[in-house]
């Protein structure tokens, strides 16, 4: 495992005495099982506390940008070559789920999204669907904007695209793309209005 810190503070090497301070910095306030070939790009700033995070197979890599704060949440990448990143100032609650799986697929988190408790974020389906021993269901890549709200339980699958100051509502399932500055809402999600903006600020 290679962890290093980015931004603020040099890269590390990827001996052991050169990654030991940040190593400990991950595992002492969560749990941490990486497998040898990966790689967890940490920023100085970042406040991870409490998840699970899990990375199997080679050359995949984990990185949280700065000013991120991540509670209680669950990272997994099983694969090769995937990659998952948090973007800067980007808040995730406690049970979200946040899954890059299969081979060389790709699940970014833009920079100052929220995302609260119980949201799952998912590139693979987890198993095979077939169709005459065909394999119907491939793993897809995800990309969700800046300043995206996705509000409690909601959920992400495979091959989504969402924008930029998008709302997804609560218990909302995503399968298609939201175009930037729209709520979206319902099972399967569908935009339902535009908006300008939103504002982590409650004014009442």
């Amino acid at each position: 495992m290679v962890v290093s810190c980015i931004k603020r503070l040099p890269i590390v090497n990827t001996s052991p005495q050169g990654g030991l301070f940040h190593r400990l910095f991950l595992t002492l306030r969560n749990k941490v099982k990486v497998q040898s070939g990966n790689t967890v790009n940490i920023a100085s700033t970042t406040r991870i506390r409490q998840c699970h995070i899990s990375i199997k197979g080679k050359g995949n890599t984990l990185t949280v940008d700065d000013g991120a704060n991540l509670r209680g949440v669950q990272i997994e990448l099983n694969g090769n070559n995937c990659s998952l990143t948090i973007g800067k100032y980007s808040v995730i609650g406690e049970g979200c789920y946040l899954s890059a799986r299969e081979n060389g697929t790709t699940l970014t988190i833009g920079e100052k999204c929220m995302l609260s408790r119980n949201v799952k974020i998912m590139t693979s389906d987890g198993h095979d669907i077939l169709n005459e021993n065909k394999r119907i269901n491939p793993a897809k890549n995800i990309i969700i904007g800046n300043r995206v709200w996705l509000a409690d339980s909601a959920v992400v699958l495979k091959g989504c695209k969402v924008g930029d100051d998008v709302v997804l509502g609560i218990n909302s399932v995503l399968t298609q793309d939201i175009p930037n500055n729209f709520i979206a809402a319902g099972n399967p999600a569908k935009p339902v209005r535009k908006i300008s903006n939103w504002s982590e600020v409650l004014t009442f």
